[in-house]
This record gives C-alpha cells, structure tokens and sequence, in this order.
C-alpha cells in the first residue's frame, strides 16, 4: 500500500493532467446571423458578355434511347456555351467570391428545381444556397440516374424512374461549380454550386446579374463560364450604391 503522503501527490497530479487534457477541444462560437438589408445595402449588376465568332455547339446523339430522341422535333445542341441574341452569355454562374464577414444566412424556404426533361437537365446551370432544398424532377418516360459528382459534400447517385415522385436533397457545406450528371444518358450534364451567402446569381436569356442588398466593403466577384473558365474582378460599394460591372469572354 502507498504511504498516505504519496497517494495524495499521486491524486494531485492525475486532477491537474485531468484538467488539461490535450485532447480537449474549444468550441468555436456561433457566428452571428445575417439577413439580406436591401433597404440599406448595395446593388452590383452587370452582364456576362462575348466578343467574337459564336461558337458552334456539337448536336447531342440521342439515337442510343429512341424515347429520348423521339421528345424533339429538332436536333438538340450541347450547351457548354450558350450565346444569347443580345451577344451575352447564358448560364454564367456570378458570385461574391471573397470580402463577406463571417456570419450565418438564413437559407430561403422555396426549393431550387432541377428537372429531367427531354433526356436534358433544365436549368443546365443552378445555384442554390448551403441549407436550401433543391427539388429534383423526372418530367421524362424514360429511367435516369441522377449522379451528383460533389467532392466537398456527399457525393450521391439514385435511381428516378419516369414520372416519379420528386427527390428532395440539400448540400450542408458551400461547394463551387460540381457537375451532375446521368449514369444511364452520358450526354446529360448540368452544373451546380453551393453557396454560404445570398449573393450570387445565374445569367439567363438576357444575360445579366444582380446582387441585391451587398453589405458596405470590398468585394471579390468572380464568373464562371463552363468552357471559358473563371474571371475574377474588385468591386467597392457604400450603403445604398449601385455598381455596374461588366465581364467578358470570346474567342478572339
């Protein structure tokens, strides 16, 4: 039996390792909650432009599945790159890159929807925000695989079969520009990102962007165009500014 004396330096010494034990982690704390003041914030809207000859997009070949083939009544174009009449680009993905204090975005209650139709997916460029439902629809009489190829977050891959009920899926961590694509048509390919924040946006027939209700600072916005790659540019704004900016590609 240990003598009194050293069975107490023993217990001592076991409380003071007990008490800084390496292994104890701090808990970060919560970052504060943010909401979009588009009463007091800044406007940052532009257009995604091309200059030069518009690229020819290869016609999809979707005799290997005649359901799909026999949906159109004229050859369907891959969309990798999409020029509007307005020679602006369609489905650019924009977004504030860098220069957001760090806090928490509410995420909205309204899903994003990625439909099936056609044996093409529709939008071919989405975005949603980190926590938001993204709603996946199969309009087509015909089974697809829905692989979404993310590297940050679960990746998954699931079976739609035609008409079925909707899939419901949601991505817990932000992740810029995955592709999703079909295990059972290789020529179905959207593009998708997760984003942390509101601003951000995806350029439709016209071509433009708008980033309501940006907070007072300096900013990274960057684009990202699925042939041409990714432009960034620097942009201040105060409360209530409204800042134009323009980026542009072609093949020149």
């Amino acid at each position: 039996m240990l003598p009194k004396y050293r069975l107490l330096l023993l217990l001592s010494a076991l409380s003071v390792c007990a008490c800084s034990h390496p292994s104890e982690e701090k808990q970060e704390p919560a970052l504060p909650l943010a909401t979009i003041d588009e009463t007091n914030g800044a406007t940052i809207s532009g257009k995604v432009l091309f200059t030069g000859d518009k690229p020819s997009m290869p016609v999809i070949d979707m005799s290997a599945n005649p359901m799909c083939e026999r949906q159109h009544t004229t050859p369907q174009h891959a969309e990798t790159v999409v020029i509007n009449p307005n020679g602006t680009i369609r489905y650019a993905f924009v977004w504030i890159k860098d220069g957001l204090p760090k806090a928490r975005w509410t995420p909205p209650q309204t899903s994003v929807v990625l439909d099936q139709n056609g044996c093409v997916y529709r939008p071919h460029v989405l975005a949603l925000m980190v926590g938001q439902q993204l709603e996946i629809d199969n309009s087509d009489p015909v089974n697809h695989n829905v692989h979404a190829e993310a590297q940050v977050n679960v990746p998954w891959n699931e079976s739609q079969p035609p008409q079925a009920d909707k899939k419901f899926k949601t991505f817990p961590r932000q992740e810029i520009w995955f592709p999703v694509t079909c295990s059972v048509h290789p020529w179905m390919r959207a593009y998708l990102s997760v984003v942390s924040h509101p601003f951000f946006a995806v350029t439709g027939e016209d071509g433009t962007f708008t980033l309501k209700g940006v907070p007072p600072g300096s900013y990274t916005i960057e684009v990202i165009q699925e042939k041409y790659g990714r432009k960034t540019a620097q942009v201040t704004v105060a409360a209530h500014d409204q800042k134009a900016l323009d980026f542009t590609y072609g093949n020149d």
